[in-house]
């Protein structure tokens, strides 16, 4: 709180979500991983192919959180609030892992 009440621009509070790229040797064994990952909750998978053939499947889960706090060194939220932010992320990261 108080690096947060000196700071001059803006912050903001940010939880990035799990992300497991795999490689695969074949698009079947990435549509199969893909599968698995959809029915699993990682609702944000995907396959891609890259130019050279390279097909990688990203697990990819949907637990992400952004919030702005401060805005030109104004403080937007409460202390509570903050305290409710990392209560919320922490539990993100309990349901990552």
């Amino acid at each position: 709180m108080t690096a947060l009440k000196k700071a001059t621009g803006d912050v903001v509070f940010k939880f990035e979500p799990f992300v497991l790229h795999v490689l695969c040797r074949e698009l079947q064994d990435a549509q199969l991983l893909h599968s698995v990952a959809i029915d699993s909750g990682f609702r944000n998978s995907g396959i891609t192919v890259g130019r050279g053939g390279k097909i990688t499947m990203a697990v990819r889960s949907t637990h992400c959180l952004e919030v702005p706090l401060s805005h030109k060194g104004r403080l937007m939220v409460s202390e509570e609030y903050i305290e409710f932010l990392v209560h919320v992320a922490n539990q993100k990261m309990e349901e990552n892992i």
